[in-house]
């Protein structure tokens, strides 16, 4: 697969704000690559879950016209707020809080009525509930999404996957490390396509993103924690050199 180019996040210059406001590897151009392969589609409600500090979900409901909510129940590791406050920070800075709704709240109990939303989103998320609730948690929490999001509907899930190879012996010690290990929160893409599909989703399309390397390089560049911890997740990537560590996604339709 050729590698992308990406015409709205390009319009978006400052990586250093872009990955302080975004998590994981990709920034807006994550966003602008699922969002391509979900054909999205102007004043439709779309459900971003786990939306950190939202600014993705302002690129989308900016780029693409969409009304989007965005949930995440977290607080934020640098200052300990709740994440959906700086996401409403974020969209009066876009112009987009008339079209943007922060929540929150997260999966799989997201207190929403069935088949809510045309498309759900979700990229750097999902993962950690893999170390938090095990494989049962993580397929609940699609459940959930599949409840939420009317039949017909679209599901665009990328997340930070690792190759269907055995991890490296001089790289294990590196992805073992940490609250949310990269060896416990990754799956390879077929056991998150499988999920997915024991969820109840017709999966559409599934694969390893082509820029993956290189989205995992501009995190290890330009995030924050990157920068201030060199020797935590910019040495795995390193030491890793693209043998195991890599960024998947899944495109799935609701069944009608």
């Amino acid at each position: 697969m050729e590698k992308q180019d990406y015409p709205k996040a390009s319009k978006y210059t400052d990586l250093d704000t872009i990955y302080a406001q975004c998590s994981g590897p990709g920034g807006l151009k994550v966003a602008e690559f699922i969002a391509e392969k979900m054909g999205l589609s102007k004043s439709k409600r779309l459900l971003d879950v786990g939306c950190n500090r939202g600014y993705q979900s302002c690129f989308l409901a900016k780029e693409y016209g969409l009304s989007v909510t965005g949930i995440d129940p977290w607080d934020d590791r640098m200052d300990g707020r709740p994440m959906i406050d700086h996401a409403r920070e974020n969209a009066e800075i876009w112009g987009v809080a008339n079209a943007f709704l922060a929540l929150k709240t997260g999966v799989p109990e997201t207190g929403f009525a069935t088949s809510s939303f045309d498309f759900v989103y979700s990229t750097t998320a999902l993962e950690m509930l893999r170390v938090m609730n095990g494989e049962e948690g993580y397929i609940a929490c699609l459940k959930e999404i599949s409840r939420v999001l009317k039949p017909g509907g679209t599901f665009g899930l990328g997340e930070p996957m690792h190759l269907d190879v055995d991890i490296p012996a001089d790289l294990e010690p590196y992805v073992s490390q940490s609250e949310y290990p990269w060896k416990e929160c990754f799956s390879d893409l077929s056991t998150t396509v499988e999920s997915v599909k024991k969820a109840g989703f017709e999966v559409i399309e599934s694969a390893y993103a082509p820029d993956s390397r290189d989205w995992w390089l501009e995190y290890a560049k330009h995030d924050p924690f990157c920068k201030a911890k060199p020797d935590e997740d910019p040495k795995t990537l390193e030491i890793d050199r693209g043998r195991w560590v890599s960024f998947g996604y899944v495109i799935a339709r609701n069944p009608l």
